[in-house]
């Protein structure tokens, strides 16, 4: 007796993502996964009378995935004010008005500070006026780097003498003083671990706030590059008193310094999660921004620097990477320089068969060669990429930060999006919230235009690289599943897979780019549910 579908979703236009049948209009849905796909006659077959029927006057792609975000450290960065995009001038502004808004002994917290602020070095301490007494963490727009002013640098006792496991920096001025510039993590730490945290049930609503608001804009899944505390405390929080409204892949991130210890306490946890999140796969960080003066360049920027990996023992790196791949664990490193990347990918290489066992994914490639860009398909290696980072902190002219820094040669190769899709390379596609907006629609704009769709004014930054609608939903639907080994599970609409659908007002592979950004999404599914 043939299986009778729980729901039956019809649609004029159904794009699949699937080859062996690219369009259909009619999906049924049994206990969360897809039991058949095609014409409305194809699927009555699998009607019976508890079936749900369900139209769309529009059409509907596989869910979206974004490949690249930060949901749980994100939503704790961005506690504060929003300094994302604003002069000098702007945010002086802004602090002043929060230290006469907030209690005297209150912290005054902000995030997306743009470098090009600082004129003349990176230094907290200029902005000591207008926070009157407050300590102060101002987190860069990059999430590498902080500052803090003379508060918040007495609070914390730091003293610019302090030593790191890793490559983490402090920044001192020329008498030996802090200045509050803190670059990576550790240096961070030694100041966020004075601010007073969030409780759980603030801080969980505020997470389920920002997943609700991701899946209104189309996104049905997300990749999470991290599981540090509370994560697990806050989703688990969410799926107690609510439902997490989109599937979320936590991968942990393996820090320099740590151990083989740390290394098999995080591999116990692979598999594990709840309804709809799972810890699954490992995330490194090889190199830091082109921003701050830490990617991994093979040769150094204007400043001198970006010569070395922030993994202070890169042969460490490697025996924690093959660590992993031997577990069928599956690895995505963060290198944005170009000797960063070369590196992971000689890494990989240097796994030799070892490397069939596990995805191996590179995250962000913000500047590489042609040779480089050769070895993605040659290896196997993914390209996890966030094109909206150029359109967005890069100008064509080439006098943003991030382009002086490397020089006109460098800066010619950023987000090579194009070249490695043609060179056969997956191609995942992300925003790595909160580093710059999530929405789905915006980013795959962008990435068509290379230029910020909200801003026609603007010249478009390397247009040779635009990739087409097709590539850019392909970066969130299938190519995000393959770069992930989840392709058996989601990224087309195919029976046996998973029943996570957008739904769109209109057809939005038949859109211009402009119209793209602006398309309404009608409604999403997860396993079946619908969650928007």
């Amino acid at each position: 007796m043939a299986e009778i579908a729980d729901t039956i979703i019809n649609a004029p236009t159904i794009h699949t993502f699937d080859p062996g049948r690219p369009h259909a209009q009619s999906i049924a849905v049994k206990d969360g996964r897809i039991l058949a796909v095609g014409s409305a006659s194809d699927v009555a077959a699998v009607k019976g009378k508890s079936t749900t029927m369900v139209e769309f006057a529009g059409a509907i792609t596989p869910g979206l995935t974004d490949a690249h975000t930060h949901v749980v450290m994100g939503t704790i960065w961005t506690r504060g004010a929003n300094l994302t995009d604003l002069s000098l001038e702007e945010v002086r502004s802004v602090l002043a008005e929060e230290s006469a808004r907030l209690p005297d002994d209150a912290w005054i917290r902000g995030w997306g500070l743009d470098p090009n602020v600082f004129s003349e070095g990176f230094d907290g301490r200029i902005f000591d006026d207008v926070t009157a007494g407050h300590p102060m963490f101002l987190r860069m727009r990059d999430g590498h780097s902080a500052v803090s002013n003379s508060t918040a640098i007495g609070l914390a006792g730091v003293t610019g003498s302090e030593s790191f496991p890793d490559e983490s920096a402090l920044g001192v001025d020329a008498e030996g003083n802090p200045t509050g510039y803190l670059l990576e993590f550790s240096a961070m730490n030694l100041v966020l671990q004075h601010c007073p945290a969030e409780a759980i049930p603030e801080l969980g609503g505020r997470l389920l706030d920002v997943l609700e608001a991701m899946a209104s804009t189309g996104l049905t899944s997300t990749h999470v590059l991290d599981f540090d505390e509370p994560a697990q405390e806050l989703v688990t929080w969410i799926e107690e008193n609510h439902e997490l409204p989109l599937r979320l892949r936590f991968s942990p991130i393996i820090y320099p310094g740590t151990t083989p210890a740390d290394w098999e306490e995080i591999a116990a946890k692979q598999g594990t999660g709840g309804r709809r999140w799972v810890i699954d796969g490992v995330k490194f960080m090889i190199d830091g921004t082109v921003d701050n003066g830490s990617a991994w360049l093979a040769h150094p920027d204007i400043f001198g620097q970006g010569t070395k990996s922030i993994w202070t023992d890169t042969g460490d790196y490697q025996r924690a990477l093959k660590f992993f791949t031997e577990r069928g664990i599956g690895t995505a490193t963060h290198a944005i320089g170009d000797r960063g990347v070369e590196f992971v990918l000689d890494s990989v290489e240097g796994l030799g068969p070892l490397r069939e066992r596990s995805p191996q994914r590179i995250e962000h490639i913000e500047t590489i060669p042609d040779e480089t860009v050769h070895r993605f398909a040659e290896l196997g290696v993914a390209a996890s990429m966030q094109p909206i980072h150029g359109t967005h902190h890069t100008k064509a002219d080439r006098s943003d930060n991030w382009s002086r820094r490397l020089g006109n040669e460098r800066a010619s190769r950023g987000w090579r999006c194009r070249d490695l899709r043609e060179d056969g390379a997956l191609l995942a596609l992300g925003s790595d919230w909160p580093i710059t907006p999530f929405d789905p629609r915006e980013m795959m704009a962008d990435s068509i235009l290379r230029r910020p769709v909200r801003r026609p004014e603007v010249e478009p930054v390397q247009p040779e690289q635009a990739l087409t609608i097709e590539q850019a939903f392909e970066g969130y639907t299938s190519h995000a599943a393959k770069s992930v080994s989840l392709f058996d599970s989601a990224g087309t609409i195919t029976p046996g897979k998973n029943a996570d659908f957008t739904v769109f007002g209109k057809d939005p592979l038949a859109l211009s780019a402009e119209e793209l950004a602006d398309v309404e999404v009608v409604a999403c599914f997860v396993a079946g549910e619908r969650t928007v």
